[in-house]
């Protein structure tokens, strides 16, 4: 190789070497640009969305209600339901009965003596009549339904009516069968059994309307709406009860219950239930899910940490009934509409704003916030006369943009690339 082609080759050589830093030089400007911009402008990005947003708090709640316990003088027999748990009655209805004495053997008796008058009554056809044959076909119906019943208190309804049935027709029966004839013996002493049966039994009546409940406590007469300004922490604290424990179902008297009306009582250390006020409006979250209303009807103040509160409510008693403290969620406020994240959401000059892309281009939304929790707030556009009392002009509300629905808006947005 000639000096001269040397000489080339070292030129070409510090060329190629040039252009490599240069390129390098190029992606390092791209690199730094593309930081800048990240900065600058960035990326992050949230589609606006209806939403709700709630401020609560989950608390624990005593039961009270308006209540009357009713108890027999056989309460020691036994007692059967007439009125299931739940089943409304009105004033002086039966709701149960207790068992009268050395009832078990009279109802074998009875039943063995209507075994007896019906092998009678087979065996004679000359007692046959239409009011008979129509008995009959009653009494087939029932026992056939009498299988497809799975509740306790129907069964024992059913097994009356077909008892009643059975007595009808005996009746009938002894009427077209001669005088002193074994049939009508037969039924003349299933008359003085049934006699016995129902002179022993002690009906039990409801001393007002309301809900039956045979799930009593022993504090139907503590928790009543008529000592609220006793209630203390340290008094609900000291009854022990178990949160969500079922109240046990009584053998020996029960209970109506206003359905009108009920009361939780909870204690709340809460920022609002320290600025909580008699006639306020909350809702309350029960266990299954159900929102219902109630009003904070008296405040006790414990000291300066502890607010006890007592709610009203108006629905879903029948859901309390079995229980006297309950876990629920007390909330205090709630709202709708369109939900953004805390985040990006700018304040400047006492007004919050938004800053929407829309297909690049970027401009700062002024936004009403309606309400506002701990990481998302619901906002809304201001109206006209707002703008106005806000003192804007006419040119500026006519070029004031609203926020809408799925508007992508920026999260973390800086306000400096705006200006």
């Amino acid at each position: 190789m000639n000096l001269e082609e040397k000489k080339s080759k070292r030129i070409k050589n510090k060329k190629n070497t040039a252009m490599l830093y240069i390129a390098f030089i190029a992606i390092l400007f791209y690199i730094a640009y593309a930081i800048y911009l990240l900065v600058k402008q960035p990326t992050d990005i949230f589609t606006i969305e209806e939403g709700k947003l709630y401020q609560e708090e989950t608390d624990i709640g005593y039961v009270i209600r308006n209540e009357k316990v009713v108890k027999g003088e056989n309460y020691k027999n036994g007692m059967m339901q007439i009125k299931s748990e739940g089943e409304r009655a009105a004033k002086d209805e039966n709701i149960f009965r207790y068992y009268s004495t050395n009832e078990e053997a009279l109802k074998t008796k009875i039943a063995d003596l209507d075994n007896k008058i019906q092998e009678v009554m087979l065996k004679d056809t000359s007692l046959f009549s239409s009011d008979m044959k129509l008995l009959e076909n009653q009494i087939d119906e029932k026992v056939a339904d009498i299988n497809q019943i799975t509740d306790s208190i129907k069964l024992v309804e059913y097994k009356k009516e077909i008892s009643n049935l059975v007595t009808k027709k005996a009746q009938i029966a002894g009427d077209l069968s001669p005088k002193g004839s074994y049939l009508n013996q037969l039924i003349e002493q299933r008359k003085g059994y049934e006699s016995q049966l129902n002179s022993g039994a002690e009906y039990v009546k409801a001393p007002m309307s309301g809900i039956v409940s045979y799930k009593v406590d022993g504090l139907e007469e503590t928790l009543t709406p008529d000592n609220f300004s006793s209630l203390s922490k340290e008094y609900l604290e000291n009854l022990d009860l178990k949160t969500g424990k079922i109240v046990a179902t009584s053998e020996e008297s029960g209970k109506i219950i206003d359905n009108f009306s009920c009361y939780i009582v909870t204690i709340s250390s809460s920022e609002e239930a320290k600025h909580a006020e008699i006639g306020q409006k909350v809702k309350i979250r029960l266990s299954n899910n159900r929102e219902i209303s109630a009003e904070i009807t008296n405040l006790i103040e414990e000291d300066d940490k502890e607010m006890v509160m007592i709610l009203k409510i108006e629905k879903e008693i029948e859901e309390l009934i079995n229980y006297r403290k309950i876990s629920f969620n007390l909330i205090w406020w709630d709202d709708s509409g369109l939900k953004v994240p805390n985040q990006a959401i700018l304040k400047e000059d006492n007004l919050n704003y938004v800053v929407r892309n829309r297909a690049g281009y970027l401009n700062k939304i002024l936004v009403k916030i309606k309400k506002q929790g701990d990481k998302y707030a619901i906002v809304e556009s201001y109206t006209t006369d707002e703008l106005k009392k806000l003192g804007f002009t006419n040119e500026e509300m006519v070029a004031y943009k609203k926020i809408s629905l799925y508007d992508e808006i920026l999260l973390n947005p800086n306000l400096n690339y705006l200006e």
